[in-house]
């Protein structure tokens, strides 16, 4: 073959190693990858992405990645950890380390401080059964592979699979956060609510005591005191387990006072909506003022929060919002 020929017929090959790589990674998806995005979602403060190398270098793009759609992160290089910037390291974070070997000496000298502060670790490695792998509250474990270089020592094909499944946490975190192609405007600082767009719901809600919540029996008496101490202009309505069932408005409030001849004999039940709008604590504050500016009966100020048994856990208000922007 002529020089030419020889480029070319290189590139093909390292193209098809990569690609069957790549297919490959298909098998590799399961329960540990579910865990992973989980522990990232769960994240109430930054996702702290570091690597050395090469795959330091795909550290700063996951980071950067994720920070672009709706996951603040930030990438800490180990050697600038041990020089101060370990205190990045804080109660709320989530560590993502990457590492081919997995035993990266200077990423395994992080642990500390992670183990300081119960900072849950996902990790991107290639070796299985690594120290970095067994460390880590989930490990997406991409080998063996077989590297594109012809020594098997240049990480080529183990960097592209690092970036394929990066790219697939990302994606995986924007649908569980439910961010939209229209959130982007909104995680621009000149935005209605600027840096506070890509935080989540559960850092703006109203819960604990100042959530409002009434029982199904509850009295049109008490109901009224409820929305008006709680001073959102609403209130929740649970059944028996603690579910919930509807939402009153001062609104629905005022038409039921003009409407029903002897309005204080009614109930909770007998007057709540069925029908509320929902969004779960793990949503973005973008999402949650688009959810309300484009709701389909029309626009809204307040959203309940809901966990997974639907159960109410806080209320968002667009006030706090706009506030928090």
């Amino acid at each position: 073959m002529t020089p030419a020929t020889d480029v070319l017929a290189r590139a093909i090959e390292v193209i098809r190693i990569e690609a069957q790589a790549v297919a490959a990674l298909e098998q590799r998806i399961g329960p540990e990858f579910a865990l992973a995005v989980e522990t990232l979602a769960g994240c109430r403060g930054k996702v702290i992405v570091s690597g050395v190398g090469k795959s330091g270098l795909m550290a700063q793009k996951l980071a950067a990645t994720f920070t672009s759609t709706g996951t603040p992160s930030v990438f800490l290089h180990p050697a600038d950890a041990r020089h101060g910037d370990a205190g990045l390291f804080a109660p709320g974070e989530v560590a993502l380390f990457i590492s081919k070997s997995g035993a990266t000496d200077e990423l395994l000298s992080l642990m500390p401080y992670l183990e300081r502060h119960g900072l849950p670790l996902v990790s991107i490695v290639v070796q299985p059964g690594s120290p970095l792998a067994l460390r880590s509250t989930a490990a997406l474990v991409l080998g063996p592979v077989a590297e594109a270089c012809p020594l098997d020592l240049t990480p080529t094909t183990s960097i592209t699979l690092t970036q394929v499944i990066g790219d697939c946490l990302a994606i995986a975190l924007m649908e569980r956060r439910g961010f939209q192609a229209e959130d982007f405007r909104f995680l621009h600082p000149g935005g209605v609510i600027g840096r506070s767009a890509a935080r989540p719901v559960s850092e703006l809600m109203h819960a604990g005591e100042a959530l409002p919540c009434v029982g199904e029996n509850t009295s049109l008496r008490d109901v009224m005191l409820e929305i008006m101490n709680k001073r959102l202009g609403m209130t929740a309505v649970v059944d028996g387990a603690g579910r919930l069932s509807g939402v009153i408005t001062d609104g629905d409030f005022k038409r039921i006072l003009l409407r029903q001849p002897d309005p204080w004999a009614l109930r909770a039940a007998d007057v709540m909506s069925r029908t509320p709008s929902l969004i779960g604590p793990d949503a973005l504050v973008a999402s949650a003022v688009r959810q309300m500016e484009e709701r389909e009966r029309g626009p809204i100020t307040a959203l309940i929060v809901v966990d997974d048994i639907h159960a109410p856990v806080g209320v968002l208000h667009l006030h706090d919002c706009l506030r928090a922007g």
